[in-house]
């Protein structure tokens, strides 16, 4: 399905994602029509104060983790702030900045993470250049900050593909990639802002691994946990939408006495040593303790409930443990981690379907397990991620993806350049150690670590 070609109208039925929930398109409060066309003198970016920018994020059904005001104490290698965008005084968009600087320099990238928390349907509007009035104050408030470029990344749904389509995509040895497959869902004001962005000169996404070490995913993967109408779902309901090796897996993880509990700070170091055992395994660059205890703190500082710490214990011995996140009506798997012994127990599974159902309670209408690539070929090694999340009955959704701004193509182009090292030394010791091991790659994994030097 061509995505590249302006539509020629704009569907005025609500963009609501059959999946069972517009959480990840964050749609702020601001009252529908209330401002109607808008030019660039009549929209303004300034700083606003981190009480302010967790207000307007309270006041969404929900926005991405990494745009809190926590995330700016949890990147603390950082220099950050937030800013918001204005209309005659009302407060109508938010966004954490992160700015990285260039070694030696003052000039700096403003690099947004799954932000700026926007109405991009409103944003977009039904002309060819309605996202500049928006974006024009960004790039001159960046300016003043000495930024080289920005990055943005939007999270609008793009495409999204239910269950049964990837299974049958996985299913054709004819199919290498989800993007080959017609979508179950195709978001028009998804496909204009990439167009306009285009014509206002931002760049595109750029494949996996290149630009900035790639950030965010593009494609990540989302298990509802609302009908279509909004009313939730019951655990048995979700249950139910799972394949029978999940649901034989929970059972087997219950029978064999798997306790999951929540843990708290004093409990990071034991996650963190089976961590570093699952890095170990599965070949990526393992986070510090350091930094799992500053996440820790930042967010639920914040929010008491902002993050929790899942433990899954057999007889009295860890076997998986994993980060939970929460804002709004959106939670989030985030990091995993299980040991080498004793996997068949299935403590993946049992704290997987305890944290799904914590997220119901909680009142969240989607449940993301993250990144994904969009690759189905039978010969990808991440094949075996993404049959484990089909498996929960969720399917996959794109967002536009990350475009940059360059605002000094040639420190724009240093940084990348500098950047891109630290992925090629990362590829180069994960195949080395990947030789020296001379082991297969598991068909299928529990853990959702994209651990690759991103720019956040």
């Amino acid at each position: 399905m061509e995505h590249d070609r302006e539509p020629n109208e704009k569907s005025h039925a609500p963009r609501s994602i059959p999946l069972g929930s517009t959480a990840g398109c964050f749609i702020p409060a601001a009252r529908p029509g209330r401002f109607g066309a808008v030019s660039t003198s009549d929209i303004s970016v300034r700083p606003i104060s981190a009480e302010e920018h967790r207000a307007f994020i309270e006041a969404q059904p929900s926005a991405s983790f990494l745009q809190t005001p926590a995330w700016a104490r949890v990147k603390a290698e950082w220099d950050s702030e937030s800013v918001g965008w204005f209309v005659d005084g009302e407060l109508i968009g938010a966004a954490l900045v992160l700015y990285r600087r260039l070694p030696k320099l003052k000039n700096c990238l403003a690099y947004l993470p799954e932000g700026p928390v926007l109405d991009w349907g409103r944003a977009v509007g039904v002309g060819s250049d309605d996202l500049e009035p928006w974006l024009t104050p960004l790039v001159a408030h960046a300016k003043s900050r000495r930024a080289f470029g920005i990055r943005i990344g939007p999270t609008i749904v793009l495409r999204r593909w239910d269950t049964d389509t990837i299974k049958d995509a996985i299913a054709d040895d004819t199919v290498r990639s989800l993007l080959e497959v017609e979508p179950d869902f195709l978001d028009t004001d998804a496909v204009r802002l990439q167009n306009q962005l285009d014509r206002l000169g931002w760049l595109p996404p750029k494949p996996e691994g290149e630009g900035f070490a790639a950030g965010q995913p593009a494609f990540n993967f989302w298990l509802p946990l609302a009908h279509p109408d909004g009313t939730a779902k019951t655990p048995d309901e979700i249950l139910k939408g799972m394949n029978q090796q999940w649901r034989r897996n929970i059972k087997k993880a219950a029978k064999s006495g798997v306790e999951v509990t929540l843990g708290g700070r004093d409990d990071l170091a034991e996650f963190h040593r089976i961590y570093v055992e699952t890095a170990e395994r599965d070949d990526f660059t393992p986070r510090p303790l350091t930094y799992f205890e500053s996440m820790f703190d930042a967010m639920t500082a914040e929010d008491p409930d902002r993050l929790r710490l899942y433990l899954a214990h057999h007889e009295g011995d860890l076997v998986a443990a994993t980060t939970w996140v929460r804002v709004g009506e959106h939670a989030w798997y985030s990091y995993g981690a299980s040991t080498n012994a004793k996997r068949d127990v299935r403590g993946s599974n049992a704290i997987q379907w305890q944290m799904m159902q914590d997220a119901l309670e909680a009142g969240a209408k989607v449940y993301d397990l993250r990144g994904i690539t969009d690759s189905v070929a039978s010969d990808d090694p991440h094949l075996g991620l993404i049959r484990f999340k089909v498996g929960t009955g969720g399917g996959a959704v794109q967002y536009p993806g990350e475009w940059d701004k360059p605002l000094n193509p040639v420190l724009y182009r240093a940084f990348d350049l500098y950047m891109n090292r630290a992925v090629w030394k990362a590829r180069a010791a994960s195949l080395v150690s990947r030789v020296t091991k001379r082991r297969p790659r598991t068909r299928e994994t529990a853990h959702n670590h994209h651990e690759r030097p991103d720019p956040a």
